[in-house]
């Protein structure tokens, strides 16, 4: 599961605006200004300085401002607050996730892990082992391409269509010796029949949604540029 961002495109936007104004600021050079070179008196320079430094003046918000340690955190960690109560111990697992990777985005990963979730159901289902290899980590792999293989021999055909998630939430979080786990409870709606190789239903309902609920928790080591985190363990709640 990838977690892409806008990087590029922000630095260009970035640029761009600063040109703009400096553009505005600065002016641009026409043949009816005076010369570069010619002199004049200290009188006028001095003047038309002062007013070049009026007119390139910005006021910044909260200049002079400083941040105490506690404003400081609660900035910081405000994203993490909103899905974590303050103190908890799930809190400061995300915290210390935070602190080891300034980029970690709560809602980000909750985005990402709700893709992924559809992903690795979907392609299970399919039986596309190609698209499991990327998201699962070896030994998750392996059990779901062995149930693969035991569904194939046996002539089973499983008849799938996702819904879609109703509800996803971090539920636990650690980091040990820079790995970062996270587990995230999926509620989710899913039609699914499983029938045998003479199309005779065994299981499930090719016309009924069934509520889900799944217990997946996915790692990352911390100290990788790879922004991927995998899935590593499985639990159903229903």
């Amino acid at each position: 599961m990838e977690f892409g961002d806008l990087t590029t495109l922000i630095t260009i936007g970035i640029a761009v605006f600063i040109f703009i104004r400096l553009r505005s600021v600065l002016g641009s050079r026409t043949g009816h200004q005076n010369p570069a070179n010619k002199p004049y008196s200290k009188k006028q320079k001095k003047s038309e300085q002062n007013q070049a430094s009026n007119d390139n003046v910005v006021t910044l918000p909260n200049r002079g401002k400083s941040l105490d340690k506690d404003e400081i955190a609660s900035e910081r960690y405000s994203e993490i607050d909103l899905i974590a109560k303050v103190d908890s111990p799930l809190n400061q697992e995300l915290r210390q996730l935070k602190d080891a990777d300034d980029s970690f985005s709560p809602s980000k990963f909750l985005q990402g892990s709700k893709m992924a979730y559809e992903m690795i159901v979907t392609a299970f289902a399919d039986g596309d082992k190609k698209t499991l290899k990327n998201l699962l980590s070896r030994e998750v792999f392996e059990g779901f391409s062995s149930a693969i293989k035991q569904r194939q021999d046996e002539g089973l055909i499983i008849q799938s269509s996702f819904v879609g998630v109703d509800d996803a939430q971090i539920t636990a979080a650690e980091i040990n010796r820079k790995t970062a786990n996270i587990t995230v409870r999926f509620v989710s709606q899913i039609i699914s029949a499983t029938y045998d190789q003479d199309e005779n239903l065994i299981d499930g309902d090719a016309e009924q949604i069934t509520e889900v609920i799944d217990l997946w928790t996915f790692s990352r080591d911390m100290r990788s540029r790879d922004p991927n985190w995998k899935l590593v363990a499985t639990e159903s709640e229903s």
